[in-house]
Order: structure tokens, then sequence, then C-alpha cells
């Protein structure tokens, strides 16, 4: 491979500054990058070469010593927080210290030391540092596999991260430190595919084992090996677990008397288990009483849950509950970024053949992302949505329901653009200094392996055009009027990036030397030609694949995304994403093409789950268990009817599903653009304000508690929940599916919520700012909200889906419960007495959902739309009060139009 002469200086500088103890003194970037410039002034860069054992070095230009100097600063300004821990009843009594406590200080620390070595030459230091930290709770929520206070133990608890975030890391972290702790038998369990045990295997050996077929990688490049300690990994890079195999790895070894730790990393398949299980049986006559073993269950969620009767549970389950039940001291550890399916195993579930179930009733350990993450909140929750182009030409072509057999006679002009798109991001990173880093695109439209091979060739032909025109007019003066594909790159260069650092010409200039090197590849299962990202070349690829692609392996270097699969399930479509993780340098390249409705959905995933977050924070603080989590994400208003229903199968007859309101905010964030029915809905408000106003009288926000003193709110307390009832019964609401989910405001479980709950209300009429427009209802005189709207049609959307701001419970709550709270929403609603309606006259300002302003478009409404929210009492900690509606059969079918994963393979 070329030298690159910007990654061997860079990397040179970067050790001498991760050298340095403590934090990083100021100015100490510049100084060192100086003092290389004053090193190559002096003396050459041929001596530079020499000295650093990389031939043919050349000289760096001003910019790219200015770029090297921030991306420098950026990774050592990398933050992260240690993360969340929710423990069970049983495990708050233990002691949780034994190892932070004295093992960790009486352990050499072998294998953690040299995987934090490691570890420490591309990770920013604050990030080695809290995963040393988050490593060491989970530790000491496992168990002391020498405590001689108990002869037996299991301890079972789950670990949450963000996909792509480094979840693989943590738990190599914590491999390392069990074997430290003297955990004898290390079981990985590595998803359902090939291809992701392999590549889970690869990074274990480089984390902890030190060698792959006798050869050293990773932590055995470090020196100081230690023959006696070496790992004895019975699984290897190309080979899941066999009997032979493991009989041969062994080397005749008797495992009782050995010091070194012992390694499996097998795939998640029924076999495979049951030839470990049957091999350990073989080996042990008993149960396994003198060692301890560990088990790491990567993407837990997935096949490992029971879904069946406790009685006859599914094979994999039963099959991981088998394994654990042949050690006397076992501790599993489960490991998702969607940890909505492992909440449902029943906490109380026993067999007698195969033990408790894997519910994580000891600990939840939710882990924190860097602040360089590129996760899903950076991505969908930016209202510009400026990493995603939405698009439309697909449906004809390729719509989000197709047949396996679906003919392809064509693709969209958008998929062909995001190839364009990803050529471009290749050459831009070469004259980044990252020529020698892999590339990648993911296509992701289909779940069907004809399909995939049928846009492959498309793709492929395509690639091809592009190859071969910039290979012979890349040089030429004008190269863009001379051929028409030069021309497309050039416009999708200037529509993506108008302010990039590089002008086309040089962009141009940079792919002629790298357009060759683009190949195309499918992963599936009949694949022919496998996906490698080598060692001693940079990999680019266009990569076409669905499932095997969808959860846990890495693309690396990936920048460009063409995603059309559609899903109501939240761990489905997380997992589908690929595209989040780290992209030093290059995030800026990034971009997912999808439809909108599809980022919107990542929306709402991604605002349930961090309020699941906010809500295991809080439960954290108040001492609640994981069997709290469990109900709180069961009955979460956004999240439950996609996890449970996905358990449900097709022939179900109607069912009841449970949702808990207590301590949410539910808001008609979707508002009708149709003037008739937004008419009405004004007309109701009117009426209903009026009716109250006369029975109850109301209070100005002075007195109610507004703080601001040009906003004249009002506010009427103790209203009978009949006139509330009739109020959210004829209020028209936006809806696309049968509950409202979508839209943020599930109107039936509200319905029977206020049915349900004999309770008074108080209700809230909200007022905008002094120069807005004027609304008046009798004496009651407010002024209009101003909103931003985006125009969707049918409906206009307020912008960030937040009809409300700030603090607006607060109107409801005394003085010194409102200092208290402060901007904490949800605390404020832990203080409410009684549920809020709040009403809401908007005047928006509108735009199309690509910017355009539509405030002057006769299809858009602008002022007196009417909207409303509703805070509901309570929090985590105010019981298990749910309301309950009835779905019927056809809903379940719609939900699983589209059969997920094929589970086949788990159970062979």
């Amino acid at each position: 491979m070329e030298t690159n002469s910007y990654q061997v200086i860079k990397s040179f500088i970067l050790k001498k500054l991760q050298d340095v103890e403590g934090v990083l003194p100021e100015n100490k970037i510049k100084e060192e990058i100086e003092a290389i410039q004053k090193v190559i002034s002096a003396t050459g860069i041929s001596v530079l070469s020499v000295l650093l054992s990389a031939p043919d070095l050349r000289e760096l230009s001003e910019k790219d010593w200015m770029r090297m100097e921030r991306e420098l600063e950026t990774h050592f300004d990398v933050r992260m927080e240690t993360g969340i821990l929710v423990q069970g009843t049983d495990q708050q009594k233990r002691d949780t210290t034994w190892w932070t406590g004295k093992v960790k200080q009486e352990s050499h620390g072998y294998y953690w030391k040299r995987y934090k070595e490691y570890i420490s030459k591309f990770l920013a230091p604050e990030v080695v540092k809290t995963t040393d930290e988050d490593t060491d709770i989970v530790m000491d929520n496992i168990e002391n596999p020498f405590n001689e206070s108990i002869e037996a133990f299991s301890r079972v608890g789950m670990v949450v991260g963000h996909v792509q975030s480094g979840k693989t890391s943590n738990y190599s972290a914590l491999v390392c430190k069990a074997a430290d702790a003297g955990y004898k038998f290390i079981v990985v369990i590595a998803g359902g595919m090939n291809n992701l045990r392999d590549q889970t295997q690869v990074r274990l050996n480089e984390a902890f084992v030190g060698k792959d077929k006798g050869i050293p990688v990773g932590v055995g490049k470090l020196g100081d090996m230690k023959a006696e300690l070496l790992p004895i990994s019975l699984t290897t890079a190309e080979q899941d677990f066999n009997k032979q195999d493991a009989d041969k790895n062994k080397q005749g070894i008797n495992l009782d008397n050995i010091s070194s730790p012992i390694l499996l990393v097998i795939k998640k398949n029924s076999k495979t288990l049951k030839n470990v299980i049957d091999w350990l049986k073989a080996q042990y006559t008993n149960q396994i009483a003198k060692h301890a073993m560990l088990m790491i269950d990567d993407e837990s969620d997935y096949a490992s849950i029971n879904t069946k009767s406790e009685e006859d549970p599914t094979i994999i389950n039963k099959r991981l509950r088998e394994l654990l039940q042949l050690f006397h001291k076992s501790a599993y550890v489960a490991y998702t970024a969607t940890p909505y399916a492992n909440i449902f195993i029943d906490h109380e579930a026993v067999n007698d053949d195969v033990g408790k179930d894997i519910f994580p009733k000891d600990f939840i350990y939710a882990l924190k992302a860097p602040t360089n993450y590129f996760g899903a909140a950076k991505i969908f929750l930016d209202p510009n949505l400026k990493h995603v182009v939405c698009i439309k030409d697909y449906k004809k072509i390729l719509p989000l329901n197709h047949k396996k057999d679906i003919p392809i006679r064509c693709l969209p002009d958008s998929l062909y653009e995001a190839v364009r798109h990803f050529v471009i991001n290749v050459g831009v990173r070469k004259l980044r200094g990252q020529g020698d880093k892999h590339n990648s695109m993911l296509i992701h439209v289909t779940r069907f392996t004809k399909v995939h091979q049928r846009v492959s060739m498309y793709i492929r032909s395509y690639v091809e055009e592009i190859q071969k025109a910039v290979s012979s007019y890349g040089r030429l003066y004008n190269a863009s009027l001379q051929n028409k594909i030069i021309k497309d790159l050039e416009d999708t260069f200037s529509v993506r990036y108008p302010n990039l650092e590089f002008e086309w010409t040089s962009v141009l200039h940079s792919l002629v030397e790298i357009i060759n090197s683009l190949i195309v590849r499918e992963v599936h299962n009949e694949t022919t030609v496998p996906l490698e990202y080598r060692k001693d070349i940079a990999t680019n690829a266009i990569v076409i694949g669905g499932t095997s692609l969808s959860r846990g392996y890495t693309l690396e270097g990936l920048s460009v995304s063409y995603f059309l699969r559609s899903t109501v399930f939240y761990d489905t479509l997380m997992q589908m994403g690929r595209w989040f993780g780290y992209r030093p340098n290059y995030e800026d390249l990034c971009y997912i093409y999808m439809p909108e409705e599809v980022a919107d959905r990542f929306r709402l995933i991604i605002e349930a789950t961090e309020d699941l977050v906010d809500d295991l924070n809080r439960m954290s603080r108040a001492k609640m268990t994981p069997a709290d989590f469990g109900l709180a994400v069961k009955f979460h208003p956004d999240s439950g009817l996609q996890v449970t229903a996905r358990n449900k199968q097709k022939s179900s007859q109607d069912i009841y599903f449970e949702m808990k309101l207590d301590g949410t905010a539910k808001e008609t964030s979707w508002i009708h653009s149709d003037p008739e029915i937004n008419n009405r809905n004004i007309e109701l408000i009117k009426s209903f304000v009026a009716q109250i106003e006369d029975a109850y009288g109301s209070k100005k926000s002075s007195e109610a508690g507004e703080a601001e003193p040009e906003y004249r709110s009002y506010l009427w307390k103790h209203v009978d929940r009949g006139v509330i009832a009739y109020f959210i019964e004829h209020f028209n609401v936006v809806t696309s599916d049968q509950f409202g989910l979508n839209s943020r405001m599930p109107i039936e479980f509200v319905r029977e919520y206020v049915n349900k709950m004999t309770t008074d209300w108080d209700v809230a009429l909200y007022s905008g700012k002094e120069k807005n427009q004027d609304f008046s209802i009798g004496n009651i005189k407010i002024k209009q909200e101003r909103r931003k709207l985006i125009y969707k049609g049918d409906y206009l959307e307020v912008s960030n889906r937040q009809v409300s701001t700030g603090t607006a419970e607060a109107i409801s709550l005394t003085k010194e419960d409102r200092k208290k709270c402060g901007s904490d929403r949800k605390a404020a609603r832990s203080k409410l007495e009684r549920p809020l309606l709040m009403l809401h006259v908007i005047d928006g300002e509108v735009s199309s959902p690509e910017g355009e302003d539509l405030n002057n478009d006769p299809r858009t409404p602008k002022g007196g739309l009417a909207a409303f929210g509703i805070s509901f009492p309570g929090g985590i900690e105010s019981g298990k009060k749910t309301v309950k509606v009835k779905i019927n059969s056809v809903t379940i079918k719609n939900l699983l139009s589209e059969v997920e994963e094929d589970y086949d393979d788990y159970a062979q």
C-alpha cells in the first residue's frame, strides 16, 4: 500500500500526545506539530522518513497541517460519561464492590492492562477511562468467582448501549477483566450470522487472545506475552465451534489444571449451542463446580427471548439456559442496543429442566455514548434533517412492501444519485489524507435475496460506467462538458457540497487515481464473493444486503446509505441502522437516502428511547428494579404496541393492549390542514372554554403560576371529567393508524383514560406573546401562539412535534413546586394533582419538508389553528395504572405484514 504521509505523521504525533500523563496541556498539540515541522525544515522530509521507518514520505501542505491540528483537537476533546445502573432487590443487598474494592487491586490485571494499552492507540483518553469505569461497575454486579461464602451463584444482567457505539469494545474489556478475576470459561454468543460471528472472533483475538493462527495480533503485538496465560480459544476466525476442533485446540490439556482462561465465540444457533453443551458434558460428568462461567450474549434481544410458553420454551432460549445450568457458578450478561424484547421475559418463570429464564433480574446498566458518536439522535432529531435525503421516486419501482419476485426493470434516479454521492465521498476522503481508510455504501432496499441480486446487477453496470468515464475524461479540461456522467457527478457535488473545502476539479482529479478500486458486493446467504476489509489495502465497497447486515455487522467507513425497508418494530428498525457509529473527520460526508415516513419512524423511536433512558435514570436514583423498568417499557405509550405485536401470530384474534399514561404528555402535533375541520375544532374550543368559564371561573396566568409577565394564560381547576370527555370525543384528531401513535396523540387510549380514571381535571388556555394575533372567547382574550409548521398534505406538523413549550405544566403547580421542578417537565408532571388539559390556538409559520416558505400558499391555513395536549400526573413511581384498548385482528395482521427476520437458521 502506498505510504500515506499525512496519516503516518499524524499517528506519530498522536502517540506522543497519548504518552502525556494527565490532562493534555493547552497548546500541546500545536507545539508537537511545530516540532515536527522544524525537523522537516532543518533536515528534510527524507530524514523524517528514516526516523519513522516510513519510506517515501511527502511534504504536507499548510492546509494539511491545519486540518491535522483540528483533527487532533477533536480527538482529545471527546467526552464520555459513565452509565446508569438499576439493580434488583436482592442485588442491592449483595457485596457489589468486590471487584473495585478488592480483587482488581489484588489481581495483576494482565489481560485488562494489555487491552487498555491497545485501545489507547486509537480511542480518546476519556473514552478509555470511561470504558474502564463502566466495566468495573458491571464486574461488581456479576460476582466474585472465588467468593467463599457461596457455593453457587447465577447472576443475570443486561448492558444497554447504542447501535454501533462500541458495545464490542465494552464487552471485550469485560472479558479481559473477568479473566483477570478468575472466570475460567468465557462464552461469547455473537449473533446469528456467520459474518458477525467471524468478525467478533477477530476482534476478541485482537483484544484478548493476542494470536490468530499462531501469529501475534492486537494485544499480542505489544510484547511481554506470557505463554502460561495465553487464552485457549476453542473457536477460530474461520470456524465456529465443533467438538473435533475443540479437542484439537485444547491440545489434550486437562481443563482443571491450567491457569489460562478458555474462550468460545459461537453463533446463536441451536446446533452449535447443543454441540457446546454435549462437549462440556463429555468433559465433566457432573455439574461444573470448580470453575465459573461468564456468558456474553451479543444482540441478546434477537432469538434469545422465549416467545412461547415456559413449559415449552423456544429452542435458542432453552439451549442458553441449559448451558448456564451446567455451571454451579455462572454470570449471564446480555448486550443490546434495543432492550425492548428483553424486558418482556417473565422474571418469575422457572422450568425444572433448564432453570430460570434470562430476565436481567440482577442489574441493567445503560452505557452513555461519547460526544463523537454519530447516533440516531444527532441524525433524526435534527429539525433540518441535514444528514437525510428524503426520497419519493422509489414507489413504483421498489415499493416498501413488495414480493420476492417483483420485476426490476430499472432503479430509481435517487439511487443512482446516492451512488454518485458515495463516489464523490471516496475522492474527498482521499484529499483529506484518508485515502488508506475503508469506505462503504449501504444499499438496503429489500429482504429478498433475488431482489438484492437484481439491484446489484444494475449497480455494477452503473459503477463500471462511472469508472470508464472518470478514467477517460477525468483529467481533461472542462470534463463535464465532454461526458454526461462526469456532468452528473459534478451536479451531485454542487447540490450536496456547496461549501466543501475542495473545488470540484480537485475532487475529480482525486477520483481518477482511485476510481478503479470501487467494488460492488452482495451480502446474503447466497453470496459468492465475500465482502472483506483487508489490512493491506483500502476497500471502497458498495454493499447490497438486508438481514445479514441488519444486526451487529460493521460496515467500515460507511458514509452513504440508501434505505427503503419499512417496519413498525422499533428494535428491527434501529438495528437496520448500520449508519450509526463513529465517523472521525468525515461526519459531514454522511448521508442517508430514505422515505420521509421512515425518517419519521426513526424519530419516534429515538424520542421514545430517550424517554425510557430518562426513566431508567430516575429509577436508578429511586432504587427501583429491573422489573420496574420492564413494566415502564412494556406500557410505554410510544413503544409498546410495536414491541408487543411482534410476539403475536398473524392468526391472533382480538387482543387487549395496555398503556400507561401516568407522567407523560401527549399532544396533537399534527393539525388538520382542511379549513373546515380546523374551524370545527376552533369552535369546539370556544364553546368548551365558554362553558367551563361560566361554570368554574378562571385564574389569569399571574395568579395561576405563569412566570412571564407578557403572557396572559388562563387556568380552570376541578373541571368535571364528563365535560372533558365530551371535548376529547368531539375534537377531530389527525391519525395515521388505529391509535394515533404516529401522531403522538394515542387518542383511543386517552378516551379510555378519561372514562376510567374518576378524577377531576385542570384546564389551561395558553397565550402567546404580546405581538402575536389576538384571539377572543367572550371576555377572555389571549394571543395566538406562534409555531413553525411543516406542510404534509392532509395535515400540518408542528416543528419538533412539540405544541407546548418550556414549563407548560407550571401553570397548575404551586409556587413552591414550580421552584423545585424548574424546567424539568417530568418532575412537574409528578407534582400535578390532576390531569391537565392544555388548549392551544396557533398562528403558524408554514414551510414544506424541504424548507420552502409556504406562508402565501392557498393550500396552507396559518392562523387560528386548534391543538390540545394533556399532561398526565404521576411518573415512574406512581403505581401500575394502565388503560386497555382492544386491537382487532386486522390491525395485528397489518402490523405483521412484513415478516421481519427468518428464525429458521437459529432453530435448526
